[in-house]
């Protein structure tokens, strides 16, 4: 848990790294829960795939769930969207379903939203740096949980 100073609030970045990369070890998930505004105010979500190869990946873009869990002012409805390190954008989801390809590959990897408003991405992606991005629909805010798995290789 990050809280600021004093229950202080702001904008804060938290980091991991494997320094030791000759170690046969790996981050298999990551997730950040913030509140979700608009604008340059999103939840921005950044990650490195490494290890020369191709990583098999899924993220995720939670609200709605949240709610059932007593979150208070819990994202509606969230939309995602994944980019490269050049900022081109590589995928986007609104609802996880919406995709049957995408919807088949997270029921299969045990990781399908369990709210149909929700939002959801599996890919393959070489090494390389990543963002993704989580926002409301139609500008909406709330609190907000923006996960990545990473699966292996394909």
């Amino acid at each position: 848990m990050l809280t600021g100073n004093g229950n202080s609030s702001g904008i804060a970045l938290v980091e991991a790294y494997d320094l030791d990369q000759e170690a046969l070890s790996k981050l298999a998930n990551i997730s950040t829960r913030a509140f979700v505004g608009t604008g340059d105010n999103i939840v921005i979500a950044g990650f490195v795939l490494g290890n020369g190869e191709d990583d098999r990946i899924v993220v995720r873009g939670i609200g709605p769930s949240l709610a059932v869990l007593g979150v208070p002012d819990a994202l509606a409805n969230p939309t995602l969207e994944l980019r490269d390190a050049n900022g081109a954008l590589l995928v986007a989801n609104n609802d996880w379903q919406d995709d049957p390809g995408q919807a088949a590959e997270l029921t299969a990897a045990g990781l399908a939203p369990t709210n149909s408003l929700e939002a959801g991405i599996a890919a393959t992606l070489p090494p390389g740096a990543y963002t993704a991005l989580l926002a409301g629909l139609n500008n909406s805010t709330g609190v907000g949980l923006v996960e990545v798995y990473d699966l292996g290789a394909p």
